[in-house]
C-alpha cells in the first residue's frame, strides 16, 4: 500500500496556512477533481479523496495540531487516526463530507455554498445555466392550384407574431432599469435540495420558482411589453414553393415565427401545403389522370383527338377498336418530381360517347346499325369484357 502523502503537500500549501488559505487550496482541487466534473475518472476521484481527507484534518485545529506533532501515526495513547477521523474508503464517503461541509453549515466559511464552488453549477456539474425559452412555432395553410404546383411559385404569406419590443430591447424592464438576480436562486435558474437516504446523501436540482429558470426577475416590467420582451406585429412573408410538391407537405421558414420571452430565439413557420381541386384533373402521385369522352367513330375506327393538359393542349392517338375503360398514356404531361428531374405523365381514361339527344339523320344511322347487327358485340368479346373487368 502506498505511503500517504503530506497534507500540506496535497493542498499545495505551507505549513503555516492560515485556514482562509486551506480553505481557498481545497476550494481549487475540489474544483478540479470532483467526480460530477471527471465522471468515470478514478485517478480524478482518489485525488478528490485525498484532497477532501487533508482538508478535513487541517480545517481542525486539535487534528491539525495532532497532525503536525505526530504525522499519519495515532497519538500515543490515542485511538486509530485524528480525533476518530480515519480518512476515506470509498469516494462517496468524501463526497458525503463535501455535500455536508457546503449544505451543512461551515459558516459560509467558502463564500457560499455548493454553487459558488462551481461557479454557480449543481451538483451533477456544468456551470449557471439560464433557461432561455424559445418562441413558439407558427403554423400557416398554403392553397395552390395544379398549375401552381407545376411550375413552382412564389407566394406571399401574412402571419402575425411576436417580436423583440423595441422599447425594452426584448429583457422586459422599463427603460433605464436592468432585470435583477434572482434571490431565490442566485442566478443560477436552478434550486436544490439535499437529503439524506440509506444509500447517501441525494441532491435533487429543480427549476428556479421564482424566475422560472431565467436567473432574474423583473422589478419594473416595460410599459409597452409588460415585461414579457415582445410585442405583437403582423408581417408579410414570401415564400418558394418549389415545383413538385403535393398535399401534406410543408416548408419551413426558418427564424421567422415567435420570439421567446425576453430575449428568447425565435421559432419557425411551418407552411402546409394544400392543393386546389381541379375541374379537369386528378392527381395520382406525379400523374395527372382525367377522362375523355369520343365518339362511337372514332373508338371505332382510331384516330387522333386534341385534349387538355396543365399547359395548354395536346395530340391523343386512339387506336382502333378501343373499348371505353381503355387508359392511354401522354408521357411527361404530368407534374415534376418533386426535387429530382423528369415529370409524371398523364393518363387518359376513354369512355365511348353516345349522343345524348339524336337528330333525326342520327337517329335514322342508328335504326340502320341496329336492324343490320352491325357493332353487336360477340361472345368472345363479352368474355374479353369480363375478363377486363375481373382485372381492375
Amino acid at each position: 500500500m502506498a505511503a500517504k502523502r503530506d497534507y500540506y503537500e496535497v493542498l499545495g500549501i505551507s505549513r503555516d496556512a492560515d485556514l482562509d488559505e486551506i480553505k481557498k487550496a481545497y476550494r481549487k482541487l475540489a474544483l478540479e477533481y470532483h467526480p460530477d466534473r471527471n465522471p468515470g475518472d478514478t485517478a480524478a476521484e482518489e485525488k478528490f479523496k485525498e484532497a477532501t481527507e487533508a482538508y478535513e484534518v487541517l480545517k481542525d485545529p486539535q487534528k491539525r495540531q495532532q497532525y503536525d506533532q505526530f504525522g499519519h501515526q495515532a497519538p500515543p495513547g490515542a485511538g486509530p487516526g485524528f480525533g476518530g477521523f480515519t480518512g476515506f474508503s470509498t469516494v462517496e464517503e468524501a463526497l458525503n463530507a463535501f455535500m455536508s461541509a457546503f449544505g451543512g453549515g461551515m459558516g459560509g466559511s467558502f463564500g457560499g455554498g455548493f454553487e459558488d464552488l462551481f461557479g454557480g453549477g449543481m451538483r451533477g456539474g456544468g456551470r449557471r445555466r439560464r433557461t432561455v425559452r424559445r418562441g413558439g412555432n407558427i403554423e400557416v395553410r398554403l392553397p395552390l392550384t395544379l398549375k401552381e404546383i407545376a411550375a413552382g411559385v412564389s407566394k406571399k404569406v401574412k402571419v402575425r407574431r411576436w417580436e423583440r419590443c423595441e422599447e425594452c430591447s426584448g429583457n422586459g424592464s422599463q427603460p433605464g432599469t436592468e432585470p435583477e438576480t434572482c434571490g431565490t436562486c442566485e442566478g443560477a435558474g436552478q434550486v436544490q435540495q439535499v437529503s439524506r437516504s440509506l444509500f447517501g446523501q441525494m441532491v435533487n436540482i429543480t427549476t428556479c420558482p421564482t424566475c422560472q429558470g431565467e436567473g432574474t426577475v423583473i422589478s419594473e416590467p416595460c410599459s409597452a411589453c409588460s415585461g414579457t420582451g415582445r410585442t405583437r406585429v403582423e408581417r408579410t412573408l414570401n415564400v418558394k414553393v418549389p415545383a413538385g410538391v403535393a398535399e401534406g407537405n410543408y416548408l419551413t421558414l426558418n427564424g421567422e415565427g415567435n420570439v421567446g420571452l425576453r430575449g428568447g430565439p425565435a421559432g419557425d413557420v411551418i407552411v402546409f401545403i394544400e392543393e386546389k381541386h381541379h375541374p379537369g384533373f386528378d392527381r395520382e402521385g406525379d400523374d395527372l389522370y382525367r377522362v375523355q369522352p369520343v365518339s362511337i367513330a372514332v373508338a371505332a375506327q382510331g384516330g387522333s383527338i386534341k385534349i387538355p393538359t396543365l399547359n395548354g393542349t395536346a395530340r391523343l392517338k386512339v387506336p382502333a377498336h378501343t373499348q371505353s375503360g381503355k387508359i392511354l398514356r401522354l408521357r411527361g404531361e404530368g407534374l415534376p418530381h418533386l426535387n429530382g428531374y423528369g415529370k409524371g405523365d398523364l393518363l387518359v381514361e376513354i369512355v365511348v360517347w353516345t349522343p345524348q339527344k339524336p337528330s333525326g339523320a342520327e337517329k335514322k344511322i342508328l335504326d340502320e346499325i341496329a336492324r343490320d347487327g352491325l357493332f353487336e358485340p360477340g361472345e368472345s368479346d363479352q368474355e374479353k369484357l369480363q375478363k377486363a373487368r375481373r382485372r381492375r
